[in-house]
């Protein structure tokens, strides 16, 4: 199993913190939110490679960064080759970027550089190899209005996932979708129909795919989680974690 993590955004609301250092870099507590991450998939015996996918702006960063950080896993740095928030290829642009120009054929974890969780990918992959179907992290917000215009919605039957909008206006279901997904190998080489994804910066089109064939599942956890998209969402981060 190899891990992707998605960094090549601009963060361009964050700015100007991240005008010149990109987000997964920023400190949360005592460690970089990608160092969070890192540590999570250090845990996951499966794993034997991470790729980080950054943009050519942020690409030299990230480089400054690795050699000077150790990892138990080995890392890869890969530039998508965008310079800008106005040509990116969006998440899952990315994601096929690097499946194709590394030529992957393993189980694929993915999860977003500015995604902060606390649950265990180790769990989260046992329950991957026990479906061996596309999976989704899902957190129960309790509430539907928290869902609203914010995240992707999800409804949820036992484990399966028969029903997925992107930040609806009125939400099914309290259940958010979290950007931490497993792709089965069987799927990577055929998984990016441009025509069904008419925005490349959510993931609806492909998650609809999978609800049509009935080959997705979901994992709910309840563990803490921070969507890093906002200066309130870091700031309650960082309070997190330093205590």
């Amino acid at each position: 199993m190899k891990a992707l993590i998605l960094a090549a955004g601009y963060a361009t609301r964050l700015y100007p913190l991240t005008k010149n250092l990109p987000k997964p870099l920023l400190k949360v507590g005592d460690n970089k939110v990608i160092e969070h991450i890192i540590s999570k998939i250090e845990s996951v015996k499966d794993i034997d490679e991470i790729f980080i996918v950054t943009n050519e702006k942020f690409y030299p960063e990230f480089n400054k960064w690795l050699n000077n950080y150790k990892s138990s896993k080995k890392i890869e740095i890969i530039s998508d080759g965008t310079l800008s928030n106005e040509d990116r290829l969006g998440s899952i642009g990315d994601i096929e970027f690097v499946v194709k120009s590394k030529a992957l054929q393993d189980d694929l974890l993915v999860v977003a550089g500015d995604n902060l969780f606390e649950f265990s990918l180790n769990k989260f992959v046992d329950f991957f190899k026990i479906k061996n179907n596309y999976l989704v992290a899902l957190c129960d917000l309790k509430d539907k209005n928290k869902i609203k215009n914010t995240f992707g919605c999800v409804e949820l039957k036992n484990d399966s996932i028969i029903g997925f909008e992107e930040k609806p206006n009125s939400p099914r279901s309290s259940i958010a979708a979290i950007a931490c997904y497993v792709y089965p190998r069987r799927h990577l080489q055929d998984l990016f129909i441009k025509n069904s994804c008419t925005n490349f910066e959510n993931i609806e089109g492909i998650i609809n795919k999978f609800i049509v064939s009935s080959e997705i599942n979901g994992y709910v956890f309840s563990e803490d989680w921070f969507d890093i998209g906002s200066f309130e969402l870091l700031e309650q981060a960082r309070k997190r974690y330093s205590s």
